[in-house]
């Protein structure tokens, strides 16, 4: 134990006294607790490793009562008491959750990885001979709740039936500074102080995660989702790769990809929009199917159903085609759906979806017909731009007929088909890596799945003529000439690649965070992700500190007026001297700061 000497007193130095009013006071109770803590020779964040034997669930789910010894006088069941020797013995740790104070013994709610226990804590289990400062000073007053402590003692039953742990032993792991917005319920139901601002549970998740029931269990379940996933590609013999996240080419897909610059080689690289081409090219090499979950990013805007970063599955399989692909996507989702919630369906936004196969398969230019009345088939790029303009769709010139096709589809259809459905077989100017239909001209082996009016799942037949790729990176480029800025750009190494001869191949990608969503029950996929991407936060506006000097006010108020309010030099004008001067004094009076009070005249000065 240590550490007296390596913790300077609060209010020693002043440096640290003007930090003090940066803080709150809940927050300058926490570090007073801690240097006490140190003072008594107790080091608040230990390196050694603290030996845990069991989890909380784990304990309740094992506990078994002590034998029966008599009955009470109301003819109740009287057991033996338990004791270190006749009850098990274990050794916790977790957060304080709430404490419950009653003289020479407290209850408290520990809370571990898996759930909660009660503890319960008395004065002489914890003394040390007579010495009874680790009950009466540091549990009773210097820890609070979100403080993490080992427990070492036995597990018994209490009065009122609740299975708690009898402390033997108390041990602080690490002092939390700043307190958790503890959800209370009063006797009526009526919650408060809960967390439950999206904008804070997204940007501090990791106080979301503490005090919010069932957020980690969404997390639990996606992964769930992604060893179940792993678990069915490798029983069918493929293999899980990496393949690089910065690419000299953002290929594989149509989006707007981030751009950044590789300084050792002097070239623009971009972050990966997807995994496909790099995969096809170990196709190429020999192997029989191969499958990555990884990071892609796409430079496109933050919604409901969008992160800028978002994790991605990329399958593909030599000697398959899409219908082969259909039928193992329904295999695996059905699977997946049961491993998390027990069954093949899950709800979501007030619906139960079904992921028991088989899915509805529907060709996309029928499911334009079915929702809008008009056939695209045989229609040409101008034929199909002015209809979008009659349905009032905001198009332009740079639109090829695939680009057409695709706004249709998501305007009038996408939304609509709630229960998984696969649609198929897309015009090949949507589709430049697919390949042509064997009985359809003019479409390709391609399919979307949709569930909940969004998509999930898209794949090919891939294309691996080399001749025929060339000729649709080409016609890629005319369309980035017309300024369509997702257009795919041509990579020859790619090319190159299926020169060499790729087996004929079937692939797939499906959006590991909305398969989340569907699974969880989710609606916004900020809900599945840890970390979602967040506008930066907002700070209110601070004048340094040279203007503040250069009005004359003294370097060691300064802090003291921002205390007060005043941030900018423009909110001291017009405001009378007499009460900035009574704020002050406030302020110096309750941090009991060695700070000399300014004059009026002075404060006069900088509001004028």
């Amino acid at each position: 134990m240590y550490c007296a000497h390596l913790f300077v007193p609060l209010q020693a130095k002043y440096r640290l006294k003007m930090n003090i009013l940066e803080l709150s006071e809940q927050e300058i109770i926490r570090r007073n607790n801690l240097q006490q803590l140190c003072e008594l020779g107790i080091n608040p964040y230990p390196a050694a490793e603290y030996p845990t034997n069991a989890f909380s669930t784990e304990i309740k789910e094992s506990f078994v009562d002590l034998p029966i010894v008599g009955k009470d006088e109301e003819g109740n069941d009287v057991r033996e008491a338990a004791t270190p020797e006749n009850s098990r013995n274990v050794c916790i740790a977790g957060r304080i959750m709430s404490k419950r104070i009653m003289g020479k013994a407290a209850f408290a709610e520990l809370q571990d990885s898996k759930g909660r226990i009660q503890v319960y804590v008395t004065r002489d289990a914890l003394a040390q001979g007579e010495d009874t400062t680790l009950y009466n000073t540091v549990f009773k007053k210097l820890l609070d709740l979100g403080d993490f402590i080992g427990i070492k003692g036995y597990v018994f039953r209490t009065q009122t039936g609740e299975i708690s742990v009898h402390a033997q032993e108390m041990t602080v792991l690490s002092k939390s500074l700043r307190p958790l917005p503890i959800v209370k319920t009063d006797a009526e139901g009526n919650v408060y102080d809960s967390f439950d601002d999206p904008e804070l549970r997204y940007r501090q998740r990791y106080v979301d995660l503490v005090v919010n029931d069932g957020v980690k269990d969404t997390f639990l379940k996606r992964a769930v989702i992604l060893k179940t996933m792993r678990a069915f590609f490798d029983r069918h013999g493929y293999t899980e790769v990496e393949t690089p996240t910065l690419q000299a080419i953002a290929g594989g897909a149509t989006a707007r990809p981030f751009i950044t610059h590789f300084n050792a080689l002097n070239i623009p690289m971009y972050m990966r929009i997807a995994t496909e081409l790099y995969l096809k090219r170990l196709i190429v090499g020999g192997f029989e199917g191969v499958y990555e979950i990884g990071k892609n990013f796409r430079n496109e805007g933050m919604d409901k159903n969008h992160n800028p970063e978002f994790t991605c599955m990329e399958l593909y399989v030599s000697y398959k085609d899409y219908n082969w692909m259909m039928s193992f996507t329904e295999q695996l989702l059905e699977e997946i759906c049961v491993a998390v919630n027990g069954k093949p369906e899950t709800e979501i936004d007030g619906k139960v979806i079904s992921f028991k196969a088989p899915f509805r398969r529907l060709p996309i230019l029928d499911a334009i017909k079915e929702k809008t009345g008009y056939d695209c088939e045989g229609k040409s790029e101008e034929e199909i731009r002015d209809f979008c303009k009659q349905k009032g769709m905001e198009v332009d010139e740079t639109m090829g007929k695939g680009k057409l096709i695709d706004e249709l589809f998501g305007e009038f259809c996408e939304g609509t088909f709630i229960q998984p459905t696969f649609i198929t077989d897309y015009p090949v100017e949507m589709s430049p890596l697919t390949k042509m239909h064997r009985s359809k001209p003019g479409l390709t082996e391609r399919f979307e799945l949709m569930v909940n009016g969004k998509e999930l799942a898209n794949a090919y037949s891939e294309l691996n003529d080399p001749i025929d790729q060339e000729e649709r990176f080409i016609d890629q480029m005319k369309l980035a000439d017309k300024g369509d800025d997702e257009a795919m750009v041509i990579d020859h190494d790619f090319l190159r690649a299926l020169q060499y001869g790729m087996p004929p191949t079937s692939g797939i990608g499906i959006g590991i965070d909305r398969l989340a969503m569907l699974m969880t029950g989710k609606p916004f996929i900020q809900e599945v992700l840890f970390f979602p991407q967040m506008k930066p936060e907002v700070k209110a506006p601070r004048d340094k500190d040279e203007l503040f000097l250069e009005k004359g006010v003294p370097a060691d108020i300064i802090p003291i007026l921002r205390k007060a309010g005043y941030n900018l030099v423009s909110t001291l004008q017009g405001v009378a001297p007499a009460k900035i001067q009574q704020q002050i004094i406030e302020i110096i009076k309750k941090y009991k700061l060695e700070v000399e009070k300014p004059s009026q005249d002075l404060i006069a000065t900088w509001t004028a």
